[in-house]
């Protein structure tokens, strides 16, 4: 798959068609560049139980680890999730193949767990509640 390419929640496959501001309108939750060798998580998902936070990143990172390129988990307009793979196009070793399989064993392995991610940022982000630090007490 290509940077040009997404496979979503609803595990569809296909060049993605979306303009710029459509793109801009998905909210990445975390991600992971084979690359770069960094993690990322988006600051506004940052009080989420810290069991979740190391679920996402050992998925995000074992990802990259596996089949190479940038994974992202990003929420789109509608609150679901987008599971979103991009690799550099002098990229040889970024297994396309691969990377539709690893996705579609995520949808099935870890599917009560982006479901709970949906519903934690329907209800906590997008209503725009104040998230209470389960840490503070």
């Amino acid at each position: 798959m290509r940077a040009d390419e997404v496979i979503t929640g609803n595990q569809k496959r296909g060049k993605s068609k979306m303009t710029d501001s459509e793109k801009r309108e998905n909210i990445t939750v975390c991600g992971a560049s084979a690359y770069e060798e960094k993690y990322y998580l988006n600051p506004l998902f940052a009080r989420m139980p810290q069991a979740i936070r190391d679920e996402l990143q050992i998925i995000c990172v074992m990802f990259t680890q596996d089949v190479g390129g940038v994974f992202t988990l990003e929420m789109d307009e509608n609150g679901k999730l987008q599971m979103r793979t991009e690799s550099r196009p002098d990229d040889f070793f970024f297994d396309e193949i691969g990377s539709v399989l690893k996705i579609k064993e995520l949808q099935r392995t870890k599917g009560e767990l982006f479901r709970s991610l949906e519903l934690y940022y329907s209800l906590l982000v997008q209503t725009g509640r104040k998230v209470k630090d389960p840490a503070a007490g």
